[in-house]
């Protein structure tokens, strides 16, 4: 009676876990759910302009300064950072990036690979909403536990071929992490960027708290200290003057 018992319980573990692994998520859906877990495709939609205000401390200078990020959907980007009076500025128009040069105070066009990676850091939620219309495509690779966290792992692509990894925390479905490769002075080094101290603003999740690693080791760390929406920035505001 206890072996047929037994043998009944097995069978019925067995055919849950053949439930479980049947309902395995897919990228699809987990794309889907960091959406709907940000705030949702309406609300993401809705987005027209972010400006975002806080500091930053550059680890390895032993410094820090104001920082004001404008990003203006769907492409166009500004970062403001003052450091001791002097304004440092770096943006990119839709088209091209350009930065203030600040030892002339002159705005010049950065060059093809710079204005590259201004353009991935200007995509904004429309390219979440809309990866396909940007080239954008996703990759699952699994699971990896870090720390007391367990994380799924979806390989991004660009369209030019960059690649990053995103860590999305399979409890909340936010992302936490963003794991990459960069080149410094020709030399493929690994970024990382940690995501962390999610506050509800208007609707939507942000992160209020980011730390740059380079090579393992931290680069710098962004305290957000607000953020608006929807403010009418002006596409003039983007273009190099």
């Amino acid at each position: 009676m206890k072996k047929r018992l037994l043998i009944g319980v097995c069978a019925a573990l067995g055919i849950l876990c053949l439930g479980l692994q049947a309902q395995e998520l897919t990228v699809a859906d987990i794309l889907s759910k960091s959406l709907e877990a940000q705030g949702g495709q309406t609300a993401l939609a809705a987005i027209k302009d972010t400006t975002t205000s806080g500091t930053i401390e550059i680890t390895q200078m032993g410094m820090s300064a104001a920082l004001t990020i404008y990003q203006k959907e769907p492409n166009m980007m500004r970062m403001d950072i003052d450091v001791m009076g002097m304004l440092i500025t770096q943006a990119f128009d839709g088209e091209k990036g350009w930065f203030i040069n600040p030892q002339t105070g002159v705005a010049e066009e950065m060059n093809e690979k710079q204005s590259q990676a201004q353009r991935l850091q200007a995509m904004g939620y429309d390219a979440a909403l809309n990866p396909e219309k940007y080239g954008i495509t996703f990759v699952l690779k699994g699971k990896e536990k870090v720390g007391d966290k367990d994380y799924y792992l979806v390989e991004q692509t660009f369209k030019d071929g960059f690649q990053a990894t995103l860590y999305i925390n399979t409890a909340t479905f936010l992302t936490e992490q963003i794991r990459s490769k960069t080149d410094a002075m020709g030399t493929e080094i690994d970024v990382e960027t940690l995501m962390d101290d999610f506050k509800n603003v208007e609707g939507l999740m942000v992160p209020h708290s980011l730390t740059i690693l380079q090579g393992g080791a931290e680069f710098g760390r962004v305290t957000v200290a607000k953020v608006v929406f929807n403010t009418g920035l002006e596409d003039s505001f983007f273009k190099m003057q």
